[in-house]
């Protein structure tokens, strides 16, 4: 029996984590943490066997409780969630040359790298990695800039965090001007040529610089759609599985990109967002340094990389993980997802295009 830790048990993925690890592995014992007392993680019958409220990640009591929680539960590893908790992990290891406990992640240089949207553009600029893409602040907007280089509708973004903060397409000055005015908590964001294709993904598992599996979907609608501004959340209310091999070539073509500019390997899990052009060019709209929120639901279609998590952090190597760079599903599985409710999954959409 091993002992797990989750952080962040609060989210979506974190819980969806927790949920697949029960599944595969009813004896091993599980661990959440979150700075939220009222994390509903916390609350899920049968989620955990045993729960804390943590400090924040920046706070410097947050390691030593870490650490007196990994020595006093036995904790074997961690699947550490979200992207502020994998970068202090990561400046962690690169003061001490460990973990607090086996965890699965990439350095510190590109967890902070693809954390930021601002810098990740600036690495990919001038590639055909991304649309074209500037920074803007709340003290700098360049509004010269954002109308001559990028032009209008654009798209408007925060340059860190999750679920689409301070995202909205722009269809002229006026509007950029009104939604720096709204967001004005927000000092950063990034504006990019308004992409109208599909909105694309792929989860992805390095090691040690090897690409070793990856598998992409379609995101189609979003949970929650009607009360952002953008009409885009961060979570998927329904989704295709794809068999497109040019996804994951894509991605991985960028990832290896990405990691010779820095000079790191690529290592842990890689999540993309892509959208397509009107010609059907995918571009680079994120990168996530983590598993994604619909980690769980590939896993009830065969592309299980919680388990491939577990087994790289169980044996200290990835040689028991299946090679399957460009994996393809056996139907054309549908998925649906929504608030307080279990993700159902279709063999196809066959019934609502019959009708």
């Amino acid at each position: 029996m091993k002992t797990i830790l989750i952080t962040g048990i609060g989210g979506l993925t974190p819980r969806s984590i927790a949920k697949t690890i029960r599944r595969n592995h009813p004896g091993y014992k599980l661990i959440g943490i979150d700075v939220n007392k009222k994390a509903i993680g916390f609350f899920m019958k049968g989620l955990l066997d045993d729960y804390s409220v943590c400090p924040r990640c920046t706070d410097v009591e947050y390691f030593p409780f870490i650490e007196r929680l990994v020595e006093e539960k036995g904790v074997d590893y961690a699947f550490v969630q979200p992207e502020s908790e994998i970068v202090e992990w990561g400046d962690y290891f690169e003061k001490r040359g460990k973990f607090p406990c086996p965890v699965f992640m990439g350095c510190k240089s590109l967890s902070e790298s693809l954390r930021d949207k601002a810098i990740m553009a600036e690495l990919l600029k001038d590639t055909g990695f991304i649309p074209k893409t500037i920074k803007v602040t709340q003290e700098n907007p360049r509004f010269e800039d954002v109308e001559k280089e990028i032009g209008f509708p654009c798209w408007i973004r925060a340059t860190e965090g999750t679920g689409g903060l301070g995202s909205l397409k722009l269809e002229n000055l006026s509007s950029y001007k009104s939604w720096l005015f709204i967001n004005n908590q927000i000092p950063e964001f990034t504006v990019s040529e308004f992409l109208t294709g599909r909105h694309l993904a792929n989860e992805m598992l390095y090691y040690n610089n090897e690409y070793v599996k990856g598998a992409a979907l379609e995101c189609v609608e979003y949970v929650m759609a009607n009360i952002a501004p953008s009409h885009v959340t961060g979570n998927t209310a329904f989704g295709r599985f794809l068999n497109e091999d040019r996804v994951n070539k894509f991605c991985d073509d960028c990832v290896k990109y990405l990691c010779d500019k820095l000079n790191v390997p690529a290592h842990g899990i890689l999540s993309f967002d892509l959208k397509e052009d009107k010609d059907g060019n995918m571009k680079v709209t994120e990168v996530n340094i983590r598993h994604m929120a619909y980690t769980g639901v590939m896993a009830q279609v065969g592309f299980d990389l919680i388990e491939d998590t577990i087994r790289v952090m169980e044996d200290g190597n990835a040689n028991n993980v299946t090679r399957d760079r460009y994996h393809h599903y056996d139907k054309p599985y549908v998925f649906f997802r929504d608030v307080d409710v279990e993700p159902i999954v279709l063999e196809s959409e066959r019934m609502f295009v019959e009708r």
